[in-house]
């Protein structure tokens, strides 16, 4: 190695360019959430540092939007009237009318129904539309080239969608982990070709191919700080940052342009 740089990348899924990644039900938020539910994907990480672990219970919490409610368990000697709710054998019903030792189910739909108020909200996959992805830039002397070794990716759900208003992270996760995972997925792991479908690729081969577009907000730095925080921590307005992170991108081309003297 001659040049080893690491940067962090925001990638939004809503951008034109990045749709291939979020194509409908063939999102690759989805198959990675999907991946952890059925135990394929075990390590879930707090940070970039991809040490520290979320254990598979936390990591669910966290695709809840609305906790569920709690509502009084059923008994035969209470009375219930018109709209009140109970819970009975794990489900919500709602009174159709007052009545008293009247066994909640299906079948009692004169006294019952079934509701799903109450019920926790999961977030939608619709709403995991950003991915920061680490990755390490590296100039290989021998054979003069440059390499993107992708160390890892995060999920993130937008300030707007979250009920707190500031951007949630799901958590990281390995790319190797990632690409065995794409690779052991092939049908579901599907980066969609608007203009060629005959086109279509693996999740792992157009990441490889470069077929996204994202943003550097973050290079490796002794305070660890991201761009917008620098720009902002020396009295500098935001708009500023965002410029710096264009000016960052063609400082990276212009180095990996000057390198191939080596």
């Amino acid at each position: 190695q001659h040049y080893k740089v690491r940067v962090w990348r925001n990638i939004d899924l809503r951008e034109k360019q990045n749709k291939g990644f979020f194509a409908k039900n063939g999102e690759i938020s989805r198959l990675i959430i999907d991946a952890v539910k059925s135990g394929e994907m075990p390590d879930i990480y707090k940070n970039d540092s991809l040490t520290s672990k979320y254990s598979k219970e936390e990591f669910l919490g966290f695709l809840v939007q609305q906790q569920a409610e709690t509502y009084q368990a059923w008994t035969p000697t209470q009375d219930f009237y018109t709209d009140d709710i109970t819970t009975y054998n794990g489900r919500n019903y709602r009174a159709v009318q007052d009545s008293k030792g009247v066994t909640p189910s299906e079948d009692a739909t004169d006294n019952w129904a079934v509701t799903t108020q109450g019920s926790g909200l999961p977030y939608a996959v619709s709403d995991m539309t950003t991915i920061h992805m680490m990755e390490d830039v590296i100039f290989d002397r021998r054979r003069s080239r440059l390499y993107y070794d992708i160390q890892g990716m995060e999920i993130i759900i937008p300030g707007e969608k979250t009920t707190s208003g500031f951007n949630l992270s799901l958590g990281w996760f390995k790319y190797k982990d990632l690409e065995k995972l794409f690779r052991n997925n092939i049908p579901k792991a599907v980066w969609f070709n608007r203009q060629n479908t005959a086109q279509n690729k693996n999740f792992a081969d157009a990441i490889l191919l470069r077929l996204f577009q994202g943003s550097v907000y973050k290079i490796q730095n002794p305070d660890d700080e991201t761009i917008s925080e620098t720009y902002i921590g020396n009295g500098r307005p935001y708009r500023e940052s965002i410029w710096a992170r264009e000016w960052t991108e063609m400082m990276l081309m212009e180095k990996e342009h000057n390198l191939w003297e080596f």
